[in-house]
């Protein structure tokens, strides 16, 4: 029987050709071949052959190469969810704390409940699937080749994308959605939707955990254009912000790499509060990346929001099908949609003068004052992008349950504060609205409709256009090795501080005949190919005969890696191994200078630097950096009498008592990264009488402070023994009270400053749950060297702090 391409899927195929060769045929079984409603009986090689041509693939290479490939790796088929069922079967994406580039040698395994088939390779990207790893330099070329000729297999065609965001306040869903999610009378073929302060409790907070998620999933789904049957594919959340993307059932098939990402941005750069989710897929043969955001608040706070998008599109990586290959950031894609509650106010305007203008719905004059529409004009975020006329009254903010602008104390004035952009070619916007009829919460959703030109493979002049590939490499294959010229060959970084990124590039241009591939490989004995402190990116590829690729080498001094550079264990030096497949390799010399940083150096050491630690001698800061923590009572090899605290940490500290007892946000607001550098060189370098910054980032200072310490204030050996004495606040003293004087005076010090900060909660707005789970993680640390802090401990260490927070007789 004759079977199409459509009746089968790859991984069946590739099931049963692994117990197959062409000596050898299969005993005569029914194999049910997804996608049909028949089994297909396989009665002979050619059978096998024929099931194999629709997929375009050199049958005999095919064969050969899966003959070789070891058995049980095919992949697995997911299955569609009905919308109806589809509440009790969504994922949940728990936050992301760690840098993307903390990841850097690890491959991130996933327990997956996708939608649609996690790893089907259908015909709309079978270009993609000669990059499995178990292929070599000549599929490289293959798909390389394809790719340059994608236009002579692919026409264009439209399909509508459904765009939506909503800040919804912390609120359960009232009312139906439908006057949102339906409004039009076509049904779209795709549904992104994404949400904001889904959840304001401090659980949701501090543990993203929520019943909400569920309660806004389900009123979606039952929102959704009833002139279509639409399957949920995925949903993510990070605390409050949640996106969750739907397709029509009969697009599902063609939905594939489905992957999921997300990014805080709240303080210390971590915390998901503030941040991003993001979705990517490819549809068809076009790769599409959707980001729901939440940016930083306040009016005055627009530098922070153009940090967060800096961050979010910096930080946003998404892994590969191939474990090897780098991560795909936001914008590799063909298309890249996003949405959000941005945060961008309308400025220098009288709140009566907005309210007016919007009366008289003369947006156009009102949106001169927007900031997001002067921070595009600047070139400052979303450069490239595109945001459709905006004919509609300000998303925020409402009392709820109203139409009625902010009646609060506070009073704020109206904003677009929720917005949508888009970036990519084909994209044509047929709507751009606000939803008045919800009242739910003090914003208003928004909506967009795309029409999106999306690149759909014709088969037979794909399978053709292979063919022709295959033809021509097989004549150039084995004919010349790879060669590359190198714009430079060493590489030195000077005067590199404590969390400072420093950037050197370098280009690798192919001057031979074919086409080859690259990577830094690791030397031997080593299990990464380069030191932690330093970064290739990209640190593999492959590059087209004549091609040419920028390689950024990142050097950045973490807290993982201050400490051994300040003592001079570790230096600045390394040499990386760029390797050619099937050619030769290239060693990089690379080196700099470090300047020692109170950031990562013991509260030990600190005290008994009287000056600032770039004026001491460098083997000073050396001895006094490998000297061993001394107990209470201990005799220390320095004879000079110690400082009591770290004069940085007084500094700090005195700071923010003088300046920021009655901050709003203190300690949950990041501050600007510029401003930590300039706090970090003062504190290095000299004794200022105040420093430089906000608030927030001398706050923010104090925090990453306390986390790059190498032993805690509560130091690793007490760790177990403060969690058994949680319950406890006699316990907790004794505990306190052994530690190395030091370290008690420390704790003591920053205990005393929480409590100033408790008695001013009227304006500052802290409360002893928020200083607890801030400083419960900072000041009892987990121990590297045991299994990762489970909630428990977590719980215990925050009761911990607590105890001292409200002192004795307080504790509950």
């Amino acid at each position: 029987m004759a079977i199409s391409g459509d009746d089968v899927s790859l991984e069946r195929v590739i099931a049963i050709t692994e117990d197959f060769t062409f000596e050898e045929v299969p005993p005569l079984n029914d194999f049910p071949i997804v996608g049909s409603d028949t089994n297909v009986r396989i009665t002979s090689q050619d059978q096998v052959l024929e099931l194999l041509l629709p997929f375009g693939w050199h049958t005999r290479m095919f064969i050969q190469e899966m003959n070789k490939a070891s058995h049980g790796n095919s992949a697995t088929d997911g299955k569609i969810k009905d919308t109806e069922e589809q509440a009790n079967h969504h994922r949940h994406i728990n936050d992301n704390t760690e840098n993307n580039a903390d990841r850097q040698g690890k491959v991130k395994v996933e327990a997956r409940n996708d939608m649609v088939r996690s790893s089907s390779h259908t015909v709309s990207n079978k270009a993609q699937i000669l990059a499995m790893p178990q292929f070599g330099l000549r599929d490289n070329i293959i798909k390389c080749e394809l790719l340059k000729r994608e236009e002579t297999y692919t026409y264009i065609r439209n399909f509508r994308f459904f765009i939506g965001t909503y800040n919804v306040n912390g609120q359960c869903p009232k009312d139906s959605l439908q006057p949102w999610l339906s409004f039009g009378t076509d049904p779209p073929d795709v549904y992104c939707v994404g949400f904001q302060e889904l959840d304001l409790s401090k659980e949701a907070f501090f543990f993203n955990d929520t019943p909400r998620e569920q309660e806004w999933s389900k009123a979606v789904s039952e929102a959704l254009h009833p002139g279509a049957k639409y399957a949920m594919v995925k949903l993510i959340r990070l605390v409050g912000i949640m996106l969750i993307f739907y397709v029509r059932k009969e697009h599902a098939e063609y939905i594939s790499d489905v992957e999921v990402e997300s990014v805080g941005t709240g303080i210390m750069g971590r915390m998901g509060n503030k941040g991003a989710v993001a979705i990517r897929f490819s549809f068809h043969n076009s790769t599409i990346c959707v980001v729901n955001s939440h940016l930083a608040a306040h009016i005055e706070e627009f530098e922070r929001r153009n940090q967060d998008y800096k961050d979010i599109c910096t930080r946003l990586l998404f892994r590969q099908q191939d474990p090897m290959s780098p991560p795909l950031p936001i914008m590799k894609h063909s298309v890249v949609l996003w949405l959000g509650d941005l945060n961008y106010r309308i400025s220098d305007l009288e709140v009566e003068r907005v309210k007016q203008l919007i009366k008289d719905k003369d947006f156009q004059t009102l949106y001169k004052y927007d900031q997001l529409r002067r921070q595009i004009e600047e070139k400052a975020v979303f450069e490239g992008f595109t945001e459709g006329e905006i004919t509609f009254q300000p998303t925020y903010k409402y009392d709820t349950g109203s139409d009625q602008w902010d009646t609060s104390e506070k009073c704020r004035a109206p904003a677009w504060c929720d917005r949508i952009l888009w970036k990519g070619k084909l994209i044509k916007q047929l709507h751009y609205h606000c939803h008045m009829a919800l009242k739910t919460s003090d914003h208003k959703p928004v909506s967009s409709d795309f029409e999106i030109g999306i690149k759909v493979v014709n088969d037979e002049l794909h399978r053709k256009t292979f063919e022709e590939i295959v033809r021509s490499i097989d004549k150039m294959e084995n004919e010349c090795i790879p060669s590359v010229s190198l714009s430079e060959r060493e590489f030195c970084f000077k005067d590199v501080k404590f969390m400072q990124h420093q950037v050197k590039t370098f280009t690798i241009h192919n001057d031979g005949q074919v086409p080859c591939q690259f990577e830094f490989i690791q030397k031997l004995e080593e299990i990464a190919y380069c030191k932690p402190w330093l970064s290739a990116n990209p640190c593999k590829g492959f590059l087209a005969e004549g091609g040419k690729v920028d390689i950024e080498l990142e050097m950045f001094v973490n807290r993982s890696t201050a400490t051994a550079l300040n003592s001079g264990e570790e230096k600045l030096e390394d040499i990386l191994i760029l390797h050619l497949e099937k050619g030769k390799d290239y060693f990089l010399p690379v080196s700099g200078n470090y300047l020692p940083s109170c950031f990562g150096a013991s509260i030990q050491t600190l005290c008994h630097m009287r000056e600032p630690i770039q004026d001491m001698p460098e083997e000073t800061v050396r001895q006094l950096t490998l000297m061993p923590l001394q107990p209470k009572g201990g005799i220390s090899s320095v004879t000079e009498k110690p400082l009591e605290i770290p004069k940085e940490i007084w500094m700090m500290v005195d700071h923010l008592y003088r300046n920021a007892c009655q901050q709003e946000d203190l300690f949950q607001q990041p501050g600007l990264r510029a401003e930590f550098e300039e706090i970090r060189d003062c504190i290095d370098t000299g004794m200022p009488d105040s420093l430089p910054g906000s608030n927030h980032s001398v706050a923010e200072a104090l925090l990453l402070f306390l986390d790059a310490l190498p032993e805690p204030v509560i130091c690793y050996s007490l760790y177990q023994q403060s969690l058994d004495a949680s319950g406890s606040f006699t316990l907790c003293k004794k505990v306190v009270s052994m530690l190395p004087q030091c370290h008690e005076n420390t704790f003591n010090y920053i205990m005393a400053f929480l409590r100033e900060l408790l008695k001013n909660c009227v304006f500052n707005h802290l409360d002893v749950d928020i200083l607890r789970s801030v400083f419960g993680g900072l000041l009892l640390r987990h121990p590297p060297s045991s299994s990762r802090q489970d909630p428990v401990e977590k719980r215990k260490a925050q009761e911990f702090i607590q105890h001292f927070l409200l002192r004795e007789g307080e504790s509950s």
